[in-house]
């Protein structure tokens, strides 16, 4: 068995009168309420009394689940669980954790018993409250401010939930569960960190001293069934004229630059544009903390390490982009450029491995160029302008802008292509554009998906690698509307 059973309960463990889950005495029956109106009761007061006996029952519930979680966790051979089969030992938990209710003479319904043993469970296996956001594939972001106020985001809109944990360090225990599965930590030497779930979802962490009001999380849902391209057409975020362009560009090894701000499907758009890469290429991939799930078979997948509690040990996207130059990339996709290793990107770019991609904080395309320009200067190399705007014209061929409007909706905005330069200036020329055109009873803006009548200057790189492309793509008209 699973269970030591040498540590049995003693019968001073055994605490009937839990609260309102332990058996009640019979109690004398109230006496009728007078019927003049002198004798009622107000509503608010009412009201107060019934959301205090609320109150009362939940708080009730956490103890009993606390006292039944200490108790389990006395009497689990951990070693032996390491070993055996999961599914055994979750339904041997389980049944344990009914027991141990039994023992406890609760007095619960059918189910609040049910919530209380998935409750329990999740706490041993998984995430504890969480668990119940994360089975809920229409969740898309959590934002966790302290262990009271828990919000997450549906179809573009935030609400606040009703889950709670119990207090900072239970907060504290599940954040620690989190980055410690991936060999990272969050203490006060590090109180800020980055990790992700098993099913790729991406976690930020800050605990005091850095966060006042107690430890905050934010979570980026990367669910099981992740967004295809025929998902993003169907929710019309892309026009499929669009779509097809992309694909022709990573076929013919373009390289493109993925710009947006927070929240607006950056690494989404790079997880589908990744996928018309050929099978036949070997790609490697590096993320501060790996979010891409690439299909094809040849793909290297590298991720940073941030320092050790000495400071030492710390592996930078810098780091292992200079390495990756050594690993005979067909392309290299960095998840995202934030700093110095901007230019080794775009030097990457440069010198033979074209289809490469990356994507970039930014709220335009001609925003993303001053950002690049910044974080080269970063590298600490004393490069004048115009030589770190021609190194980004000659490495970027096309930028592509996606954003998340009033009321939720992601869209890509633009298609550009880079040009060249007109003086120490980076020219460039929209290809497709997004209009938006108002917002809808419901809050939501609309709008529509148009080519601008302005064809690539880089059509014969779709000629040289054998890509047809129907011309009729870039004449000026109207391609989706996404409102009737």
């Amino acid at each position: 068995m699973l269970f030591n059973r040498i540590k049995q309960n003693s019968p001073e463990e055994v605490r009937p009168g839990a609260g309102a889950f332990a058996p009640q005495t019979k109690q004398p029956e109230p006496k009728l309420p007078s019927a003049t109106p002198s004798g009622a009761k107000p509503a608010n007061q009412s009201d107060n009394s019934k959301n205090k006996v609320l109150s009362e029952r939940a708080s009730q519930f956490q103890e009993l689940k606390g006292r039944i979680h200490r108790k389990l966790v006395d009497r689990l051979d951990f070693n032996r669980m390491e070993t055996e089969d999961k599914d055994v030992v979750r339904e041997q938990v389980r049944n344990l954790v009914g027991d141990l209710a039994d023992e406890e003479q609760a007095i619960l319904n059918l189910t609040d018993r049910q919530r209380l043993i998935n409750e329990v469970i999740d706490e041993v296996f998984g995430l504890g409250p969480l668990e119940v956001i994360l089975k809920d594939p229409s969740v898309t972001d959590i934002l966790i401010n302290g262990p009271k106020q828990i919000y997450v985001e549906k179809r573009g809109r935030l609400e606040l939930t009703e889950v709670r944990f119990k207090d900072n360090a239970h907060l504290l225990h599940i954040i620690d569960r989190i980055v410690s599965a991936v060999g990272r930590r969050c203490d006060e030497v590090s109180p800020m960190v980055d990790a992700r779930l098993p099913d790729g979802s991406r976690v930020n962490a800050v605990i005091p001293p850095l966060a006042i009001d107690g430890p905050s999380m934010s979570i980026r849902r990367f669910g099981a069934d992740p967004v295809r391209i025929d998902d993003l057409i169907r929710y019309k975020s892309i026009a499929p004229d669009m779509v097809e362009f992309l694909d022709a560009c990573v076929k013919a090894r373009l390289n493109v630059l993925i710009v947006g701000g927070t929240g607006s499907g950056k690494t989404t758009l790079l997880n589908n544009l990744s996928s018309f890469i050929p099978d036949t290429e070997r790609i490697v991939t590096i993320e501060d903390a790996a979010e891409l799930i690439l299909q094809q078979p040849h793909i290297v997948r590298l991720e940073s390490r941030p320092p050790n509690i000495e400071g030492k040990g710390q592996v930078a996207i810098r780091d292992l982009l200079i390495n990756a130059l050594r690993m005979r990339p067909d392309r290299i996709i960095v998840g995202e450029c934030r700093g110095a290793e901007t230019l080794d990107m775009l030097q990457a770019m440069n010198t033979g491995h074209d289809g490469s991609m990356t994507t970039v904080h930014a709220n335009s395309p001609r925003d993303a160029i001053s950002r690049v320009e910044t974080m080269v200067s970063m590298a600490g190399f004393d490069l004048p302008m115009k030589a770190i705007r021609q190194q980004f014209a000659s490495a970027v061929n096309v930028i592509v802008q996606g954003a998340r409007l009033t009321g939720g909706p992601r869209k890509i905005l633009q298609v550009s292509e880079i040009t060249g330069m007109e003086g120490e200036t980076i020219t460039l020329q929209d290809i497709f554009i997004y209009k938006q055109e108002g917002i809808s009873p419901d809050g939501k803006a609309y709008g529509s998906f148009h080519a601008t009548g302005i064809r690539p200057s880089f059509l014969d790189r779709f000629k040289a690698y054998g890509i047809p492309l129907n011309m009729e793509l870039f004449a000026p008209r109207m391609l989706l509307k996404d409102y009737e």
